[in-house]
């Protein structure tokens, strides 16, 4: 569920409490945030966590509660991560196997 303004709009900046989950394990080294109530960061969206930095010793896991604000981004902002990502994805296709190049 997004949220709305009172003309049923949704905002361009908005506040809302997350949940951060981290581990830092020999199988794993992560960290994701996820938005209460449904909330989905969309394309060229910001999220800024609001806290302290975490530290998490090697072996252990932590889950935290804070707050993010959550910036949507507009059409032009949305088009432009677009185009930037079939510029990214197609430096992922240049990859080889062989010991040298030809």
């Amino acid at each position: 569920m997004t949220p709305r303004s009172r003309f049923g709009k949704r905002p361009s900046k908005f506040t809302i409490p997350c949940t951060i989950r981290i581990e830092h394990t020999y199988e794993s080294l992560e960290a994701h945030v996820e938005l209460d109530n449904g909330v989905e960061p969309g394309i060229g969206d910001r999220v800024q966590v609001h806290g302290a930095p975490l530290s998490v010793p090697f072996g252990q896991g932590l889950v935290v509660r804070r707050q993010a604000t959550v910036t949507r981004a507009n059409g032009l902002q949305r088009a432009w991560v677009r185009f930037q990502a079939m510029f990214i994805l197609t430096e992922l296709y240049e990859v080889s196997f062989s010991e040298g190049r030809l």
